[in-house]
């Protein structure tokens, strides 16, 4: 049976009931409606403690139906944004290449086009998942060049909310993944045209290029004297300029049931 999608009245019984009408509206019972219709953000609530936060957002955000449903109409948007770019002068500026009329992109060493459109086209399975974060990249104005700093999910701009969730969805899958496949992340390495990196504390370092000026690196730690594992994904800080953070997630979740997938598929043929 499907799961029933998380509605306002759930959301409702999470809030202060001060009604004290600090978020704009008349009630807190209206605050819950537009948050559910994401016409209001949790922060727009001064009453709500990080924890509730954080809470209330796994709910909001970890519902796999409504996630496909916002990134649907983020991907019609974002389609009629590219239609009025000059893509020539797109592919200079986020590390692609325009010929014949198309923006042609590297995704983890595999090609992908936008045509005038906003329609993306590849040999590779496309996914909302990858395809919304992949024209949010191109369409978005600003733009750095990779640094080589490091940071968290978490420390990237707008990337406290779903910190947690980014940890458990994210992370957590791969760092799974690569304590049941030790060899899990030096084949991606060679698949997805990926970097492992010296000099990190980690048993494995692997830098990935998503998108080309988009570098994640992933460290994994094996578990030893009782210790468990441990696997990190760290951002370049050029990934909180050149990608919104709600993509950054979005694409990590991607990434990571694609790898889900191929580990499921070298269990099969072992």
């Amino acid at each position: 049976m499907p799961e029933r999608p998380f509605s306002h009245l759930a959301l409702y019984k999470m809030l202060p009931h001060s009604n004290c009408g600090r978020c704009q509206l008349p009630s807190c019972l209206a605050f819950a409606a537009s948050v559910a219709a994401k016409q209001k953000q949790l922060s727009d609530c001064p009453l709500l403690d990080e924890q509730t936060k954080e809470r209330v957002a796994a709910q909001l955000e970890g519902r796999p139906e409504q996630e496909l449903y916002r990134f649907i109409k983020d991907l019609s948007e974002l389609e009629r944004q590219i239609a009025g770019l000059d893509l020539a002068v797109v592919a200079l500026r986020i590390g692609g290449f325009f010929k014949d009329g198309w923006l042609a992109i590297s995704v983890l060493g595999k090609k992908f086009a936008i045509d005038q459109h906003g329609q993306v086209h590849s040999e590779c399975h496309l996914i909302p998942w990858v395809k919304t974060p992949l024209l949010a990249y191109a369409a978005n104005p600003q733009h750095q060049m990779p640094t080589g700093r490091w940071l968290n999910y978490r420390d990237l701009p707008g990337g406290m909310e779903r910190r947690n969730l980014f940890a458990s969805r994210c992370e957590s899958l791969l760092k799974d993944l690569a304590d049941r496949h030790p060899g899990l992340l030096h084949d991606l390495a060679e698949l997805f045209h990926g970097e492992e990196a010296a000099g990190f504390d980690a048993d494995t370092a692997l830098i990935l290029h998503p998108l080309p000026h988009f570098p994640l690196l992933i460290c994994w730690q094996a578990p030893e004297d009782g210790l468990e594992s441990n696997l990190t994904i760290l951002f370049d800080a050029c990934c909180g300029v050149n990608l919104p953070p709600q993509m950054a997630f979005s694409l990590c979740i991607g990434l990571a049931q694609m790898f889900e997938k191929i580990a499921l598929m070298h269990r099969t043929a072992a």
